[in-house]
C-alpha cells in the first residue's frame, strides 16, 4: 500500500506467469486475486478489507460447520468456540486468521507455512504447508498438513474460493457439478439426510443455469476421472468458462450462490469449495480423515480458465 500502513491481510506475494497472475497473504495463507491476462476470475478483495464470506481462504482442520461446536474423539467431548454464533456452529477451522510465513518464492510459486498451536477444543498442534503456483494450465494449489502432538486428530481441509466469469453474475450462469446426490440440510445448514439430484432443480450434472437457485449445497457420490479427481464449471453462453479441480482427495463439493453476502458481491460470484468431508464430519465421521502422531495428509486443486 503507498500509505506504508499494513495491509489488513498481512504480507501479500505476487506470482506471475503466461499471462497468469495470483496474490497471497500472509493472514489466513489464502488467494487475494487471481487473474488471466487481466481478467478476474476469482472475487478477490482489496489489501485493506477484511476476506469477505471467508474469500480464497484455507478451512482445516474442518470445513464447514460442527453442530453446536460439540463433538467426541478418541471417546473424550470437545467444545469448539462457535464463530458462527447466529447458527450456534463452529465454522471453517482454526487457520484461515492465523499468520503464516514465508518458505520459498519464486516468479511463479510461492510456499507459505503455519504452525497451528493446539487450543480448547482441539488440542492437536498441526503443521501446515501450501504451495501456490502459477502457469500455463492456470492456478494450482498443493497443501500438506502434518499432526505435530502426540496423539491421533480429527482432520478435514477445504478452500474457499469464490468464481466469478466477466460481465455475468451468478444468475446468468451455466454450473456442472459431476455429482449424484447432495446433502440436505436443517435451518441452521446442517446435515439431516441426503438425496439424490436426478429430477430436482440440484441436478447440475449437464451445464445449466444457476437462475434463481439458492446454493449453499454440499454436493457427493461424484463422477471422477480416471485419476479420481473431478472437475466443476461455469460457464456463460457465449463460451467464457472457468473449471476448478480437485485431486482424489476431495470427496465433496459445496457450492454457495452469495446470497448472504452484501452489495454488489450479492450472486456476484459463486463460491465452489472442494472439500475431503461433508459438513459436520467431526460428529457424523462421513468422509472424516484421522491423522495419526506424524501423519502428512495432502491434497491438490486448481482454477483454469479459458476463452470460447
Amino acid at each position: 500500500m503507498d500509505n506504508g500502513k499494513t495491509p489488513l491481510s498481512g504480507a501479500q506475494w505476487t506470482i506471475a506467469a503466461e499471462g497468469h497472475e495470483a496474490v497471497v497473504v500472509e493472514v489466513g495463507g489464502g488467494l487475494r486475486h487471481y487473474r488471466w491476462h487481466g481478467v478476474d476470475y476469482v472475487d478477490g478483495y482489496g489489501d485493506d478489507e477484511l476476506p469477505p464470506g471467508c474469500a480464497g481462504q484455507i478451512l482445516a482442520p474442518w470445513p464447514n460447520r460442527i453442530r453446536d461446536g460439540k463433538y467426541t474423539f478418541g471417546e473424550r467431548p470437545y467444545q469448539l468456540s462457535l464463530t458462527e454464533p447466529m447458527r450456534n456452529n463452529a465454522i471453517h477451522g482454526l487457520v484461515n486468521w492465523q499468520p503464516w510465513t514465508l518458505a520459498e518464492q519464486a516468479a511463479d510459486a510461492v510456499t507459505i507455512e503455519c504452525a497451528m498451536p493446539a487450543q480448547p477444543g482441539y488440542p492437536w498442534p498441526l503443521r501446515l504447508r501450501a504451495e501456490w503456483r502459477v502457469g500455463a494450465e492456470g492456478l494450482r494449489a498443493t497443501h500438506s498438513v502434518t499432526n505435530a502432538s502426540r496423539e491421533p486428530c480429527p482432520f478435514g481441509f477445504s478452500v474457499h474460493p469464490y468464481l466469478r466469469l466477466p460481465g455475468a453474475r451468478a444468475d446468468d450462469l451455466l454450473l456442472r457439478v459431476p455429482a449424484r446426490s447432495r446433502v440436505l440440510v436443517d435451518g441452521r445448514l446442517l446435515p439431516i439426510g441426503a438425496q439424490k439430484v436426478a429430477g430436482t432443480e440440484y441436478d447440475f450434472t449437464a451445464p445449466r443455469r444457476i437462475g434463481g437457485t439458492v446454493l449453499d449445497t454440499a454436493f457427493a457420490d461424484l463422477d471422477r476421472a480416471a485419476d479420481g479427481g473431478s472437475t466443476v464449471e461455469l460457464s456463460t453462453a457465449d463460451g467464457e468458462r472457468v473449471a476448478i479441480w480437485g485431486d482424489a482427495g476431495f470427496g465433496w463439493w459445496q457450492v454457495f450462490s452469495s446470497d448472504t453476502l452484501t452489495g454488489d458481491r450479492f450472486r456476484r460470484a459463486v463460491a465452489i469449495e472442494p472439500m475431503t468431508c461433508p459438513p459436520d464430519a467431526f460428529r457424523s465421521g462421513r468422509g472424516l480423515i484421522v491423522l495419526e502422531p506424524g501423519q502428512t495428509w495432502s491434497g491438490t486443486w486448481g482454477i483454469t480458465p479459458a476463452k470460447g
